[in-house]
């Protein structure tokens, strides 16, 4: 039952963050314009820190938690892929290279074919 009872103010503090976090990256975007005499590397790091900051107050809400615990997931399934080996990669990258070089001939030997065709029904080929 207190569950419940925490539960939308929760839900109200995580608008409340999001807003906050939309107002401070349309903010920090209209300074970096505003700002456009200052240096440029000036400029940027301001952005960035906005950024992270910004990063910071979002993932502290449910929303971004779980976006957080998705990201951690995502690596330890990354680290459960079999990659291929180097020689599985070049050979496949070469057949790759091979197919596309064939099908470009036959598309172009097809094209020729097609505009002489065209010619000799037009009669503009002798």
């Amino acid at each position: 039952m207190n569950a419940q009872a925490e539960a939308p103010a929760s839900k109200l503090l995580d608008v409340v963050k999001q807003v906050i976090s939309v107002v401070f990256v349309v903010a920090g975007i209209a300074a970096f314009y505003y700002f456009s005499h200052i240096s440029l590397l000036y400029r940027v790091l301001g952005l960035l820190i906005l950024m992270g900051i910004v990063l910071g107050i979002m993932f502290t809400t449910q929303i971004g938690q779980q976006t957080w615990m998705f990201i951690l997931e995502s690596k330890i399934e990354v680290r459960k892929v079999v990659w291929p080996t180097r020689e599985e990669t070049m050979r496949t990258t070469l057949m790759v290279f091979v197919m596309v070089l064939i099908v470009g001939v036959v598309l172009w030997f097809l094209d020729m074919f097609l505009f002489w065709a065209i010619r000799l029904l037009t009669g503009q080929g002798v």
